[in-house]
This record gives C-alpha cells, structure tokens and sequence, in this order.
C-alpha cells in the first residue's frame, strides 16, 4: 500500500445533522472543555495537558490536521449547522500501516454527545472513507474491556470481536487494563 496525502481540508463528510471535517483552531477552547471531562481522560490519552492546556489543544488540532504523511486521517465531529458547523461533539482517527494495508480506529465523544449515537456515526463514516478512499484491507479498534460504551461503538459500528488482549494498554489512571479488540474488513458487510 501507497501513503495517499489528502488535503483535510477537501474532505468533509457530511451525515446529516452531524459533520466530519477537519480540526480547526477555532476548536481549541472545546477541546480543553472536553478532557476536563474525568471519563473522557480515563480512556483516551489526553492531548490536554494541565500545565498550558491552550496550547497542548493547539498542537492537537495541527496534529490531526497533518495528513501530509498519509499514514493518518483524522476529523472532529460536529453538530451540522446552517451556517457552517456547530458545537464541536468528538473526534475521529485512523492510523494507517503503509506497509500491512491496516489502520487502527480512535474515537472519543465530549459528553454531551453520549447516549446520542454520534460515536458509532463517527465511525462507521471514517471506515468507509479509509476503505473506498484509502485502500486499507483491515481496521483495528481495540478498547478497555472496563469500558462498555466503547463496547457497544464498535459493535455498533460493524466491528466484530476478535478477541482479548491481556493487560494492553495503560490507561489515564496509570493501571493497565485488558482490552476488547474487535477489528473490520473491507470485505465486510455494512
């Protein structure tokens, strides 16, 4: 597999009253406000840090923002608005493995967009893009088994469990934990 470098910037997707677009640094402030959430910071490692957190939510966005390399894609998702786009409700990544044709899923949603969907959206939106645009075979989404609602996303989202992966990963609170991993082909029913 070829790195493909597409511009964020030209690719938008829409999902009606949701949108997939590229990070911004108007969407700094709503970064910051998402990781103060405790559960948040719990699973997914913070790209806010406490000491200047403006600036750790800055360098986030361009982060995402750079997919000159190819070997990511990334968007935050939004509440679709007339004038553009509204609050700012998540983000999702996939990490792409030039070499294998695989990627990895990340996902978090800011919490008043729980319960709502918005997550397994998210999700099921960058998949197909990362199949039909990217040309990646596999997608990988792994989660802490602690951690139910990142359970029902994947299988939400058309990512059946594979399997167990014993003490994975460390999480915010600094313990190791078992992680679901459930993974999607490109072969595989919608």
């Amino acid at each position: 597999m070829t790195a493909v470098a597409i511009p964020p910037s030209l690719v938008v997707i829409e999902l009606g009253d949701l949108v997939l677009r590229a990070p911004d640094p108007s969407d700094a402030a709503a970064v910051v406000a998402a990781f103060a959430d405790p559960q948040l910071r719990q699973w997914n490692p913070p790209p806010v840090h406490d000491d200047d957190p403006d600036a750790a939510a800055l360098a986030w966005i361009r982060d995402r923002a750079d997919w000159s390399a190819g070997l990511r894609v990334a968007w935050v998702v939004a509440e679709a608005a007339p004038s553009g786009t509204g609050p700012l409700l998540g983000s999702v990544s996939i990490r792409v493995e030039a070499h294998s044709g695989n990627g990895s899923i990340g996902y978090w949603t800011a919490p008043p967009a729980r319960g709502r969907g918005v997550a397994t959206r998210a999700v099921r939106a960058a998949t197909r893009f990362a199949f039909d645009v990217v040309g990646v075979h596999r997608i990988e989404l792994a989660h802490a088994v602690a951690n139910p609602p990142s359970c029902r996303v994947a299988h939400g989202a058309g990512f059946p469990l594979e399997g167990v992966l014993r003490e994975a990963y460390t999480y915010g609170d600094g313990a190791r934990y078992d992680e679901h991993l459930h993974a999607k082909l490109a072969t595989d029913p919608d």
